[in-house]
């Protein structure tokens, strides 16, 4: 999977407005070390940093374009290029923070197990996990992978993990902690542009789908082919603005 840590940031705006709202409700804890599971560009990584500055940071990514971007704004922190779904640190972290990263992982039984096993008496895990798997926009793009003559490259292609009920997180992490704090939001992004939810898509969902693709032709007539989708299912408003529901899940335990 490639990522463009440019596209990514193209709404930079509302993807760290999460990040804040996440940060914002870690309690007042001491943290001498802090990690960002599945860092990408370190955005979230700064967040850390701006709310706890004497914290060792450590970030962590699978992506070298995202980790570059990272060390390029944040030099001071610790980056590290690991599969997130796998890796395990020597020392405890007080603080663990994952921002829009886990739901790329499958087997949260587990991940979040291991993730507990790692975070220190009285540290702080703070997780967000996007919720929009059954939206439009990712309906439709399983939609169009299934049909046109690219079906046989990525008919069946699904990168997320499947995300569980609300109540499956409480149940893993719940017993483990002294505290546990779950809500979800929804958020009514206000895009501009022409075919914006497609802009958006480009930088997260659709990285999994256009490398099993051929370059030109055969990417431009799937991406048209979604993007086609994509203009009904979101249709602009009067002002020429595109109005799309982002819904997301967080959650805050403290050891």
């Amino acid at each position: 999977m490639s990522w463009n840590p440019d596209t990514y940031l193209a709404f930079a705006n509302y993807r760290e407005r999460p990040i804040a709202e996440l940060i914002e409700r870690i309690p007042p804890i001491e943290v001498a070390r802090a990690v960002d599971l599945g860092c990408g560009t370190g955005n979230s990584t700064a967040a850390i940093a701006k709310r706890f500055p004497d914290a060792d940071l450590t970030g962590v990514d699978n992506s070298q374009e995202m980790l570059a971007k990272a060390r390029q704004d944040l030099p001071k922190a610790n980056w590290i290029e690991a599969d997130i779904a796998a890796w395990l640190p020597d020392e405890a972290f007080d603080l663990i923070l994952s921002n829009a990263a886990l739901h790329w992982v499958p087997g949260h039984d587990e991940l979040f197990e291991r993730i507990l096993s790692t975070l220190a008496e009285g540290g702080a895990l703070g997780v967000q996990m996007p919720r929009n798997f059954i939206a439009p926009s990712h309906l439709l793009l399983f939609e169009t992978a299934k049909d046109g003559p690219w079906a046989d490259k990525i008919g069946e292609l699904n990168p997320f993990a499947p995300m569980d009920p609300a109540n499956a997180y409480y149940d893993r992490i719940a017993p483990h902690v002294r505290h546990f704090d779950m809500w979800e939001t929804t958020y009514f992004q206000v895009l501009e542009g022409d075919d914006a939810v497609f802009n958006w898509v480009s930088g997260s969902a659709l990285t999994a789908y256009l490398p099993r693709l051929d370059e030109g032709g055969e990417r431009e007539a799937f991406c048209e082919a979604y993007k086609a989708r994509l203009r009904e299912a979101y249709p602009k408003s009067a002002d020429g603005k595109t109005l799309f529901p982002f819904t997301r899940l967080f959650m805050v335990a403290v050891k």
